[in-house]
Parts: C-alpha cells; sequence; structure tokens
C-alpha cells in the first residue's frame, strides 16, 4: 500500500530534475541576453543581469538583416502550411471514407514514405529544383514540404472516426462528397488540424538543413541559417550577449504559441487517435 505512495512521489522527482536540465539552459539564454559583455566573463557567474539592457538586440537588428530573415521564415512556414492543409485534407479524406482500387496498397506506400529520411532525397530535390530555375528562393524551400505524410496519416485517423450514418444522413439531406468534407468533415477535424499546424509550423520555423542548401544569398534565407551565421561571426568577437539576444528573437514566436496552445495540442493528438 505504501510502495504507490513512494513510486509516485519517485517518478514527480525524476520529472522534475529533467525538467531543470530543460529549463535552467533556457533561462540562462534569456537572462544572459540583458546582461552587458563583462558580465558574461566574471569569474564568478552571475544569474542575474546587474544592468539590464536591451542594446544587445538592438545591436543584433544591426549586425544582421534580421527583419528581412523574419519575413523569409513567415512566408515559408506559413506558406507551406497553408497549402499542407489542402493536400493532407483531400489525400486524407480519400483514403479514409472513399473506395477506389488499390487504396490500401497506396497508403502503406504512404506509410513506408514516413521511414525514408528526408537528406536522403536532398540531391535529386536540389538539381530539379535547380533545373526549374528556383535555385535560392523561397519557392525552393517549401517545394519538397507541399505535401505532408505525417499530415494525410494525422487527418486520415481523425475522418475515419467520423460515424458512417453521420455520412447516410447528411446524403440523404443532399450534403454529399465535397460538401460533406467542406461542412461536416472538416468542423469536426479541427482538433487533428491544430495538432498538425503547430507541428508543421514548429519544424519549418526551425529546419536548418535544408535552406542551408537551397539559398546561396540573404534573399531567401530563413532565421535559423541567419542565426548560424551570426553565430560563426559572434564566436570569433566572442559576443556572446548578442548571440543570446538573437536566439531569443529567433526561438520567440514558436515558444510562444506552445505557450498559448499547449493544451490544446494535448488534447488534439487525444482527439485524433494518437494518444495511445
Amino acid at each position: 500500500m505504501h510502495s504507490r505512495p513512494l513510486w509516485r512521489l519517485t517518478v514527480h522527482v525524476l520529472l522534475f530534475l529533467a525538467a531543470l536540465v530543460v529549463v535552467v539552459p533556457f533561462v540562462w539564454i534569456v537572462l544572459t541576453a540583458f546582461k552587458e559583455r563583462n558580465e558574461v566573463f566574471s569569474l564568478i557567474p552571475q544569474w542575474l543581469p546587474a544592468h539590464p539592457t536591451l542594446k544587445n538586440f538592438w545591436g543584433v537588428l544591426d549586425a544582421m538583416p534580421f527583419w528581412r530573415y523574419y519575413w523569409n521564415t513567415l512566408v515559408v512556414a506559413f506558406g507551406i502550411l497553408g497549402v499542407q492543409l489542402v493536400t493532407i485534407t483531400l489525400a486524407a479524406y480519400a483514403f479514409a471514407r472513399m473506395e477506389f482500387w488499390g487504396r490500401d496498397l497506396l497508403f502503406i506506400l504512404l506509410l513506408v514514405q514516413l521511414m525514408i529520411a528526408p537528406q536522403s532525397t536532398v540531391i535529386q530535390n536540389y538539381l530539379t529544383l535547380t533545373s526549374l530555375g528556383l535555385l535560392d528562393t523561397r519557392l525552393a524551400i517549401m517545394a519538397p514540404y507541399l505535401a505532408s505524410a505525417f499530415g494525410t496519416f494525422l487527418l486520415r485517423q481523425t475522418f475515419k472516426g467520423i460515424p458512417k450514418e453521420l455520412e447516410e444522413a447528411a446524403s440523404l439531406d443532399g450534403c454529399g462528397g465535397l460538401r460533406f468534407l467542406v461542412y461536416v468533415a472538416i468542423p469536426l477535424a479541427v482538433p487533428g488540424y491544430l495538432a498538425f499546424a503547430l507541428v508543421s509550423l514548429t519544424y519549418h520555423w526551425n529546419e536548418f538543413f535544408w535552406p542551408l542548401v537551397i539559398t546561396e544569398t540573404s534573399k531567401a534565407r530563413t532565421l535559423t541559417l541567419g542565426l548560424g551565421i551570426f553565430a560563426q561571426t559572434a564566436e570569433g568577437s566572442a559576443d556572446w550577449t548578442m548571440l543570446m539576444a538573437a536566439t531569443l528573437m529567433v526561438v520567440a514566436v514558436p515558444l510562444l504559441l506552445f505557450l498559448v496552445f499547449q493544451r490544446r495540442f494535448i488534447n488534439s493528438f487525444m482527439q485524433s487517435g494518437l494518444g495511445g
């Protein structure tokens, strides 16, 4: 009888320690972003800035084309999401609610695609987009991700959960096919859409490798790539306060989105059939 409370206490202590491992470095980044440069190199580490300042953030804006990177990231992340919502909706609805020859085989092939590392297609994607004259453009960053196997799978699970009787009743009322998808299936699948949207935005906001391959100038570079270039410069001058400020500016948007929607995010996965 006494072993269960002890076990729960042990689990909570371990979770607390794991949370500290994740949170402490982020807290250090936030506090360092507001410090003077000489405070970083003091012999005794100082957690709180003695004289909080915003000059590190202004220095980042002067040192790199931050707003251009920010705009590119917004266009890429939300542009990909917008197209994906269309493609995964149509594909998921076909796999979940329509009968056609080879449906199950195509769905298996879709699942196999989830097991293929994206890096294995980089060379072919690069050659294809270069031949189309799209090198160093935002469209080139977006192109390989305009469809999503994960999003299709997630929405298929949601659409399959819609009762067949509801579809039959809608059909009797003259709401069939595309109208059923638009007016019935999509509203019922909002939790699934929310879960996918947060995953997609976070992934493409933080993506580094593909933008590094397909871009050559700052014209189309995204925030993470700009941060990587800025970090190399900052390491040379040992300006860690500006580097921490730049890092905080890059992660602020996805972090804010998660903090605002974290409860809905978890509930979305539970309601869309992936909660175990």
